[in-house]
């Protein structure tokens, strides 16, 4: 008996955890996870660190990923055995008598808030201080000033990732089927808090199991689907063969990545970019316009692979029966990250992959 009392006060620092007994306040996950996402972070940015990627980093970046796993663990083995038992609630001002989670939650998306802001003031603030790099082609004196193909001197513009993607509806097409996904995922996530929380006798406790696990599963379904189509839209492009009856030529979708559209593309070449009297071709310095494309639709890409990591347990666990009323609240608190994410990409989706207008008031010549 003695062993077990000592054991409930003093719980395991790697679960599991007997939730009874309040919070495992002695869990190495936070640390755990804090020394991970450092190692990842830092060895991360010395890898990227120059124009050509140090593969010698790369080891440690995954050893980085291996040790947020570790800390994963620890956390989901704690957090397998919560039903709702120990919930804190706030007690000061002005989150007073709301669930200490739910604070945390909020006081999160706040920061992240702030994180995207930065991204999209930095977009708007390139996009209309840099010249559009079709202005300056249409204007033509870049012949003149020798920012061609073939003297290699390129003139610094902006050159939208839209002006590629919105070039056809193929092109446009897994962005578009994205924002279908991730608005659909929305609905699944709210239907799986509304199957948990039913009250205990309004639904077969089987029933709520399938729909709660089939909800959740659903939404991580999409979210694959998400990362996938961004993958092949950045890195793969795809092939369409051609469907007589029903009107499709055939094309073959080339990725950003083919098309020349990278971080350090400065000298970089459209294949409209041609004077029709002296066939020169444009050269352009786009690095300003790619950067600002890949770190914000990036940024929203590793919100979303965090989705799926948590999704990932939640949709174990939700199998395993673990959510009922007492403890739905879980799946309201990640269902607050993920309408943020959904939120977000409705913003990204029409300003980077749709409107590629032009901006004529800015002097960018070098």
């Amino acid at each position: 008996m003695s062993g077990e009392h000592d054991e409930h006060h003093h719980p395991s620092a790697w679960g599991p955890h007997h939730w009874d007994h309040g919070a495992p306040h002695n869990s190495w996950a936070p640390l755990v996870m804090s020394i991970g996402f450092g190692i990842f972070l830092f060895m991360l940015a010395n890898a990227f660190n120059k124009d050509v990627v140090d593969a010698s980093y790369i080891p440690l970046v995954m050893v980085g990923l291996l040790v947020v796993l570790f800390g994963l663990i620890i956390w989901w083995r704690q957090d397998m055995s919560f039903d709702g038992t120990y919930e804190p609630m706030s007690t000061g001002t002005p989150f007073k008598n709301i669930q200490i989670r739910k604070v945390g939650m909020w006081v999160f998306l706040m920061s992240e808030m702030m994180v995207f802001t930065s991204l999209f003031s930095t977009y708007i603030r390139y996009r209309t201080g840099i010249e559009n790099c079709q202005t300056v082609f249409e204007r033509g004196d870049w012949v003149e000033q020798g920012y061609t193909l073939e003297t290699g001197e390129a003139l610094i513009c902006f050159e939208p990732a839209s002006h590629l993607i919105a070039s056809s509806w193929w092109h446009i097409a897994p962005g578009a089927i994205n924002t279908f996904a991730l608005i659909v995922s929305s609905f699944t996530i709210v239907q799986a808090l509304r199957y948990a929380s039913k009250p205990v006798g309004e639904i077969d406790e089987n029933r709520r199991k399938k729909l709660v696990t089939r909800y959740l599963g659903s939404t991580w379904l999409l979210a694959i689907i998400f990362l996938t189509l961004k993958m092949v839209e950045w890195f793969i492009g795809f092939y369409v063969p051609e469907i007589s009856f029903l009107g499709i030529h055939e094309h073959d979708i080339k990725s950003l990545v083919a098309e020349g559209y990278m971080i350090n593309a400065d000298h970089y070449h459209h294949h409209d970019w041609v004077d029709p009297v002296t066939g020169a071709t444009m050269l352009a310095d786009i690095s300003v316009g790619a950067s600002t494309f890949y770190v914000t639709t990036g940024t929203h890409g590793v919100h979303v692979f965090g989705g799926i990591v948590g999704l990932t347990y939640m949709t174990l666990k939700a199998s395993r029966g673990g959510y009922t009323p007492k403890n739905a609240v879980s799946i309201e608190y990640f269902g607050l990250y993920w309408h943020f994410v959904d939120l977000v990409w409705v913003i990204v989706f029409p300003f980077f992959y749709l409107y590629w207008g032009e901006k004529k008031w800015a002097n960018t010549k070098q």
